[in-house]
């Protein structure tokens, strides 16, 4: 049995200016998710919780949070762009085209603009993507650019790994 490892993400060296990463998780968001991180983040704007209310605005149904929809987004491109973070940097040109609902499916994809060298931490670089969410029918719902110092090859943190026993040892499968 050969032991293999999986995806730990990019370093700083993997980024290309022009690369475009489809983030492959989709993610449908539900009532719960839209309910919880309003009263999470203490958002009390109705239109986002009361169906009653929500039914009478041009939508006729609640919105999900914009923020909500900003953390999502960003969550669905870690794997490909900020698994190996050093630190997040910021969001600019943040955009909210159009509504999400309870019930839509976000899928996103981001594109490398821009790429660094750190003058004051040589264990870094400095990487800037325009990430995009889309909708389940295409529809762009978010856009935004993201700037992350992003560790460089075996400069990162590591994390410990069990010594699995070997094939055919007590306690192997």
């Amino acid at each position: 049995m050969a032991e293999k490892p999986g995806w730990s993400g990019r370093f700083y060296e993997d980024f290309e200016v022009g690369d475009v990463y489809q983030h492959p998780l989709g993610r449908t968001v539900t009532t719960t998710d839209n309910i919880w991180f309003t009263l999470l983040t203490q958002n009390t704007a109705p239109i986002h919780f009361d169906h009653y209310y929500s039914a009478q605005t041009e939508f006729g149904r609640p919105l999900v949070d914009s923020t909500f929809t900003l953390a999502l987004v960003t969550g669905q491109s870690v794997m490909d762009i900020s698994q190996n973070v050093f630190a997040n940097l910021g969001w600019d040109e943040v955009r909210l085209p159009h509504p999400v609902f309870e019930g839509d499916t976000i899928y996103s994809q981001s594109e490398v603009l821009s790429k660094r060298e750190s003058k004051s931490r040589p264990n870094v670089g400095i990487v800037t993507v325009r990430t995009t969410g889309y909708n389940q029918d295409g529809v762009v719902v978010i856009t935004f650019k993201r700037t992350i110092m992003v560790y460089k090859r075996g400069h990162a943190p590591t994390i410990p790994r069990p010594k699995l026993a070997e094939s055919g040892e007590e306690g192997s499968s």
